[in-house]
């Protein structure tokens, strides 16, 4: 069964998202008074569906945060939570289970349990083929972490095939040059580089970096300069103008950009105007996260590559984030 593997984690099974799950549990434990209308009835199985798919997505979003983090371990309760609501909103064999057979996949992948994350993909692949006009999100990401499995046995061509399925899928819904398109690229890049293949790999890398530039630059979005106060020219966190990262693509994010980074900082080959639009993305993104100190430290490391290599490119936006930044670390 989907538990055999995981029975000890039957008694933390709330570890880590019990704090958040709490307060949508109440109204699933509460028993539906006996002397109720018709109307009041229906009203109660509305908000308890309601309930059950916030429970969902929100379990969901823990356990694919937690496999960015690199905590494997903590996502199991998470997905296998996700699971159960799942099932018992749409049935046993929904796509709507998928994804949690994917995070469960993952963390199998994760602790090593590859065996164990054949049966999770198996029944993800099986439950995406029965699916007339399956998503082409959820085809992305099976793709992905079939990618994962595939890599982690060191089958490298079988790995690059599944990556380039989940790139087309992910583009088929958002575009080639977009954040939930770019992890594809990433483990693709991964897998490049352990072939000893690294320029195409550093190529790849780059064009990960220049996506999530992008985003961020939008998400935190640089105003004009508003004269009676320099702080108010920096607005952050701009929700209308583009998508609102979640808790788990910002573990992403943090796992892809710190990733190139380790691999690249002392990577002469790289090339410095390739490292200060990685450090510029890194600080956009660290700033998005409220962390200033560790987003200067990226911006002044920025200016530093640009001086010593004597860059001819427009600093000007780092610059801007940077004197910002030096007025909230102050």
């Amino acid at each position: 069964g989907i538990n055999a593997e995981y029975g000890e984690h039957q008694k933390v099974d709330f570890i880590g998202i019990h704090e958040k799950i709490c307060s949508l549990l109440i109204p699933l434990r509460t028993p539906i008074p006996l002397v109720s209308s018709e109307e009041e009835r229906r009203h109660r199985q509305e908000q308890l569906l309601h309930r059950q798919k916030q429970m969902i997505d929100m379990t969901r979003t823990e356990g694919s945060k937690f496999l960015f983090e690199g905590a494997h371990e903590a996502a199991v309760p998470a997905a296998l939570q996700a699971l159960r609501f799942s099932i018992a909103v749409y049935g046993l064999s929904s796509v709507e289970l998928v994804p949690a057979y994917l995070v469960l996949g993952e963390a199998s992948i994760g602790l090593g349990r590859l065996t164990q994350a054949e049966e999770y993909l198996s029944q993800a692949r099986w439950t995406v083929l029965k699916t007339p006009g399956c998503d082409a999100s959820i085809k992305s990401k099976m793709y992905r972490i079939c990618g994962l499995l595939q890599a982690a046995k060191g089958n490298f061509p079988e790995a690059l095939k599944n990556y380039s399925n989940d790139i087309y899928h992910a583009a088929v819904d958002n575009g080639p040059r977009h954040v939930k398109t770019s992890g594809g690229y990433f483990h693709m890049a991964n897998v490049f580089f352990r072939k000893g293949q690294t320029d195409i790999a550093h190529n790849i890398y780059t064009e990960v970096v220049s996506i999530w530039n992008k985003l961020l630059k939008e998400v935190v979005k640089l105003e004009e300069p508003v004269p009676e106060s320099a702080l108010n020219s920096f607005a952050e966190k701009v929700e209308n103008e583009t998508e609102v990262l979640d808790e788990a693509q910002e573990a992403e994010a943090i796992q892809m950009l710190h990733a190139v980074y380790d691999l690249q900082q002392n990577n002469t080959s790289y090339g410095a105007q390739n490292m200060v639009i990685l450090l510029h993305t890194l600080a956009l993104l660290h700033c998005h996260l409220l962390g200033y100190q560790k987003a200067q430290e990226f911006t002044s490391e920025a200016i530093k590559c640009a001086q010593e290599a004597e860059l001819q490119m427009d600093m000007s936006q780092v610059q801007q984030l940077n004197s910002y930044l030096t007025n909230k670390v102050c």
